[in-house]
């Protein structure tokens, strides 16, 4: 742990980092390799497992669970799920409860080399190694679907990293590709998609620019998220510049996927007391 509040006081003179914490308690992050912040929340993973810590006060990390896995790589959080690239692939968690994320059946997409992974809407980007880049629907988190690999008639050839940014109307995908540099992927367009306005658009690749680098690029830098002005806890990131608006607070998030007693929203039949049931429109049954 290194306190960075230096950078913020406005004095250039004082910008030199001390480490405040090494922290290991019981060899648990021992071959710690990614890690994924939510908040308060710290998922990390190990050669052989994910590591949750609640790091509500930073000097003192307190564990709340591992969850074995078979050579876990990164993670990456979405709500209530947590993704999970593997040794056999792209893995789904039910994190409903942050502290002890669960696995869920048959939630898994196999990959060959699954490395890092970036969720953009109802998609997860992986970066897969000599496979290229692969492409997961997960509008149903619960069961992930194989969309397409794309490797640009062999040009990607050791995805390492992947991250995704929005320009205007158009979606990249940036590539570290290991020993093949850096590529630039457009995801969108308005020639490739007609239909690249909305919520989450088909992604339609095409591979637009590369550079090659020294040595093997292995991991990209992340910019801020333009439509998430809290993180996963309620925490403030981003002030808006409209008058009147305010980031949702953690118990606000909570309601959108939870109901009166704490379960999830699920689609039923028979609606629980106090469940909120939308009526079926008019068209809903022309349709």
């Amino acid at each position: 742990m290194v306190d960075v509040n230096t950078l913020a006081d406005g004095e250039p003179r004082n910008n030199f980092f001390e480490r405040a914490l090494t922290w290991n308690e019981g060899g648990v992050l021992t071959g710690a390799r990614h890690i994924t912040i939510a908040g308060n929340w710290f998922y990390i993973t190990t050669d052989h497992s994910v590591v949750v810590l609640d790091m509500t006060d930073p000097l003192a990390p307190v564990m709340k669970s591992t969850i074995e896995m078979d050579d876990p790589r990164a993670t990456a959080l979405q709500f209530r799920y947590l993704f999970v690239t593997e040794k056999g692939g792209l893995r789904v968690l039910d994190a409903t409860n942050p502290a002890k994320p669960v696995k869920l059946d048959g939630a898994l997409v196999p990959l060959k080399d699954a490395r890092r992974v970036y969720l953009a809407r109802t998609y997860a980007y992986v970066a897969a190694g000599a496979e290229g880049l692969a492409i997961v629907n997960v509008k149903n988190p619960e069961k992930p679907k194989l969309h397409s690999i794309f490797n640009a008639d062999g040009k990607i050839v050791d995805a390492r990293d992947v991250i995704l940014g929005t320009t205007n109307a158009s979606l990249f995908a940036y590539v570290a590709d290991g020993v093949g540099g850096l590529k630039v992927i457009q995801m969108t367009s308005p020639k490739s998609q007609p239909r690249y306005y909305g919520y989450s658009p088909e992604p339609k690749p095409e591979l637009i620019a590369w550079k090659a680098t020294s040595s093997p690029a292995l991991a990209l830098s992340k910019g801020l998220d333009r439509d998430r002005g809290v993180d996963e806890t309620g925490g403030q990131i981003a002030v808006f510049g409209r008058l009147g608006s305010r980031p949702f607070t953690m118990a606000e998030q909570r309601k959108l996927y939870l109901d009166a007693k704490g379960d999830p929203w699920t689609v039923s039949d028979t609606p629980r007391e106090g469940d909120f049931v939308a009526a079926p429109s008019k068209r809903a049954k022309a349709d």
